[in-house]
């Protein structure tokens, strides 16, 4: 489950976790669809704009993508389109969600959310 602190509001109640190499790697590709009560939790070794970037190939839907810092808090939020290269967030993340692009309509960055 994700939450969201500052509004305490479940953003999406079925969280994957995403911790190793063939997950990560994988994620969403060549999947059809990702429904809007799950999402991906992706965790990283330290806070990178680099390590946490991520690219669209082989996803063939739109995905909201929400950047979260050590202390999990927002630092960026993007709709990430099909098949593009590369999405990095504007700060250093630790955690990255991939979630249905309407959660990004219930967070702001500088939310806190617990995962």
């Amino acid at each position: 489950m994700i939450k969201n602190l500052a509004s305490g509001e479940i953003l999406v109640p079925r969280v994957e976790r995403c911790d190793t190499f063939w997950s990560r790697g994988r994620g969403l590709m060549f999947r059809r669809r990702l429904s809007e009560d799950t999402a991906l939790l992706f965790v990283q070794g330290r806070e990178s704009t680099l390590d946490s970037a991520i690219h669209m190939l082989f996803v063939f839907f739109p995905i909201g993508v929400i950047w979260l810092d050590n202390e999990k808090r927002v630092v960026d939020k993007k709709v990430a389109r099909p098949f593009r290269f590369y999405y990095a967030p504007r700060k250093p993340a630790r955690y990255f969600i991939e979630c249905h692009p309407t959660v990004l309509d219930q967070v702001q960055i500088g939310d806190q959310l617990a995962l």
